[in-house]
């Protein structure tokens, strides 16, 4: 199960048969990850097989609509109704399943809420586990070697490289997302936001705020 991690920071603290090649170029596609993704787009563009517009499309839709728009509105509603907030910290896989959001990487989800006391941030030390149903697909930072390590060693320091400078007294937990439970971060409601409609609120919440590591936007 996923749980927080031994780094919660107080203040101040940082805490092969032979074949003819020119019918199969997939076999020259270089070893790293990102670059093999490139070379095989290419590869599939150039035979007709994909359309580059469309799956940019698509890709904008899971990374920027799609998700994160899923996940701002729970956290809008979590604002608005202390009722269902209590039942989202209770047991948000019932919560956000009753809302619709639900499936493959977001079967078993937990709600952590940020207080002026704690600022929580999620990481996968492990691969890259990730609410894809709340929050679409994961950046592509979320997913490497550095944030995966620095978070845990250094969240602060992370935290500051996002442009987050949290209060000398607010501790940063750090949340271990694994294949069996994800997080979802409640951020902090801005202030100056008393009276606004569940649609407003939604667009002050990013993205990066539902990791941890951004904060809501101020209207």
């Amino acid at each position: 199960m996923g749980s927080a991690l031994d780094k919660d920071q107080g203040a101040g603290n940082d805490v092969p048969m032979p074949h003819d090649h020119r019918d199969h170029p997939h076999d020259r596609l270089p070893s790293d990850p990102a670059l093999r993704v490139r070379a095989l787009e290419t590869v599939l563009t150039q035979k007709g097989l994909i359309d580059p517009a469309a799956l940019d499309e698509i890709i904008d839709t899971y990374e920027n609509r799609i998700g994160p728009r899923n996940g701002a509105r729970v956290v809008a509603r979590a604002w608005r109704d202390p009722d269902f907030c209590a039942a989202l910290l209770d047991d948000a896989t019932a919560v956000v399943s009753g809302m619709g959001y639900y499936g493959r990487q977001g079967e078993h989800m937990v709600a952590v809420q940020n207080t002026d006391e704690t600022h929580n941030m999620v990481v996968c030390t492990l691969c890259s586990c990730y609410p894809w149903p709340l929050l679409g697909i994961p950046p592509t930072w979320y997913k490497s070697d550095a944030y995966r390590a620095r978070a845990v060693r250094e969240p602060r320091k992370v935290l500051a490289d996002f442009g987050v400078t949290l209060p000398e007294g607010t501790a940063v937990r750090v949340w271990d997302s694994t294949a069996e439970v994800r997080y979802l971060v409640v951020p902090q409601r801005p202030e100056g936001t008393d009276g606004m409609s569940e649609e407003q609120l939604m667009a002050l919440v990013t993205r990066d705020s539902m990791i941890g590591t951004g904060l809501a936007v101020s209207p």
